[in-house]
């Protein structure tokens, strides 16, 4: 390694504490120089890596000749062209297969069922973890007189092994190497290579055809040591920044509970003071946005005005509103709606605000048709179908669409409007009723039968009421009450939305909070976006070490 090249390094160890994946990156790059021949100094007096396959072919016909290797294939001449980068004096191109023989068979592997928690002898296996269980038979077991490398040809987890063992379920590669090559080289070695991801599929075949730039032995001892050295280093600052944020996420959670609790302003104090220390990271960000919300609708978040008229003179005005609507037939007259029980209030409210459920502050709810449609988007004022992603993110997006087929006549009672409140009746354990307000859309987009619709009425702010159906206790709320047995699709009946209970406040109160929550969510906003700007300039400079030291 030169003195340039080793100052560069040095420099990225700083950059990468601070980049988001720095770590990551310098420990590919560390592999990446070792294995370029750039992170060790040679020693010219090393025999050259030609007399190590030398060895290596005279180890192969032993092996052979003793009955425990089969007479491997012939492996075709490494092309000029297929050459990457040039070594150092000393080295050689080989195809990996020629400096390892595999070992272990069926007899050596028992199935996953059959793995104990205790043992005498541990189960390797290509999952995550290193140790997958342990097994009593010891007639299962893979006795090594040297260190293996495990490679998972399904999940491409490699593992250094220098102990006997059972070999866990299938998929699992045990490299053998000659003896000269060293054997936690190769396992570094093979942690370089870069393996598209085929998912389940096959890996083995696609890492067998790699190329392999093997140094002499003493040197891929020196190299195995440095790598080691500066890995531990990197394990160091992984703890230390773990230690970092996990402060961070403490002192911030204790101020986000403090706010929550707290009858005064001390802890907002708090945290505007501290913003620069707290918001570095997007997690706290998004758990300010929950505590704005929670704070929004147990009425804390504004100061209440004791002239405005109480909730229950708004409950009147709606259902006022609401008869004079029946009687000129204009919506059905629904059911009354149970009472709301003790035990379904998760908080105290102010003076002057009510709990009531969804349906008692709407006029009418209703839900679309899916008749099966094209599957591009609607175009030249054709009729649409809104798919479940339109009302899904917290903003209404019109563009998730499908085309209406022209043989089938659209329904003009299902198309949306101007100001609905729409949820989404089926969907993920995280989205299902996630709801949005319309505040303007193309004619002719009609809701799908996973879509509900709440008319509201105007004596509400419509975004209150998303707002409180986007609060945690609300999620907790449909998780409860949604069908279905997959996390992955839930269902949420009308009656249960409707159902829901709101913290009501006058409407002027609901102004106020609106408009705060509007600010507040700016903040957040400016806020993400400098931790994104922030994340990229470290990205940047981590990547202009990585080409200065790489290239």
């Amino acid at each position: 390694m030169t003195e340039a090249t080793r100052n560069l390094l040095e420099q990225h160890f700083d950059t990468a504490f601070a980049a988001p994946d720095g770590i990551a990156k310098l420990r590919e790059l560390i592999l990446t120089l070792a294995m370029q021949g750039r992170l060790v100094e040679q020693d010219p007096s090393d025999p050259p890596a030609s007399e190590l396959l030398k060895e290596i072919q005279a180890e192969k016909q032993r092996l052979v000749k003793a009955g425990k290797i089969k007479k491997p294939k012939p492996l075709p001449p490494i092309k000029p062209e297929e050459v990457p980068y040039e070594l150092p004096k000393g080295w050689e191109w080989v195809r990996l297969p020629e400096v390892y023989f595999g070992i272990g068979n069926k007899q050596n592997q028992i199935q996953k069922k059959d793995y104990l928690e205790r043992g005498l002898f541990p189960v390797i296996d290509q999952g995550k973890n290193f140790i997958a269980g342990y097994c009593n038979d010891n007639e299962r077991i893979v006795k090594i007189d040297r260190p293996v490398v495990i490679f998972g040809d399904h999940t491409k987890k490699i593992k250094y092994v220098e102990f006997d063992f059972v070999i866990g379920a299938e998929g699992v590669k045990i490299l053998c190497p000659y003896h000269a090559v060293f054997t936690k080289f190769l396992y570094f070695l093979i942690q370089s290579f870069d393996l598209t991801d085929r998912g389940y599929a096959r890996h083995f075949k696609v890492l067998n055809e790699k190329l392999v730039p093997l140094p002499p032995f003493s040197e891929q001892q020196c190299i195995v040591a440095r790598i080691d050295q500066l890995m531990a280093r990197c394990d160091t600052l992984e703890t230390l920044r773990k230690e970092r944020e996990e402060k961070r996420f403490a002192i911030h959670a204790a101020a986000i509970n403090q706010l929550l609790d707290a009858p005064d302003g001390s802890a907002w104090n708090f945290i505007q003071q501290h913003f620069g220390e707290l918001y570095t990271v997007k997690e706290n960000v998004a758990e300010l946005r929950k505590a704005i919300l929670q704070l929004a609708v147990t009425g804390r978040l504004v100061p209440q005005n004791p002239d405005d008229p109480p909730a229950s003179e708004l409950l009147k005005e709606i259902k006022a509103e609401k008869q004079r609507l029946v009687k000129a037939g204009k919506i059905k007259k629904s059911k009354p709606l149970p009472p709301i029980k003790p035990e379904e209030v998760p908080f105290e409210l102010p003076q002057g605000w009510e709990w009531v459920r969804l349906g008692d502050v709407s006029f009418s709810n209703d839900s679309g048709w899916s008749p099966q449609c094209l599957r591009e988007k609607r175009s030249n004022g054709q009729w649409g179908i809104l798919k479940v992603s339109a009302v899904t993110w917290g903003k209404f997006n019109p563009d998730e669409n499908k085309a209406l087929p022209s043989d089938k006549d659209p329904r003009p009672e299902c198309e949306v409007k101007a100001g609905d409140f729409l949820l989404s009746r089926a969907n993920t354990d995280e989205l299902v009723a996630r709801s949005v307000i319309v505040e303007e859309t193309p004619e002719k987009l009609m809701m799908s039968d996973k879509i509900v619709r709440f008319r509201l009425p105007k004596s509400m702010n419509s975004h209150f009421i998303n707002i409180v159906n986007g609060t945690e206790f609300s999620r907790s709320y449909y998780i409860t009450n949604a069908s279905g047995t997959s996390s992955s699709m839930k269902n949420v009946s009308r009656q249960v939305m409707a159902e829901l209970p709101i913290p009501l406040p006058s409407l002027p109160e609901q102004h106020r909070i609106v408009a705060k929550i509007d600010q507040l969510m700016a903040l957040c906003d400016t806020l993400e976006k400098q931790i994104n700007a922030a994340t990229s300039k470290q990205t940047e400079m981590l990547n202009a070490v990585m080409a200065r030291v790489g290239g």
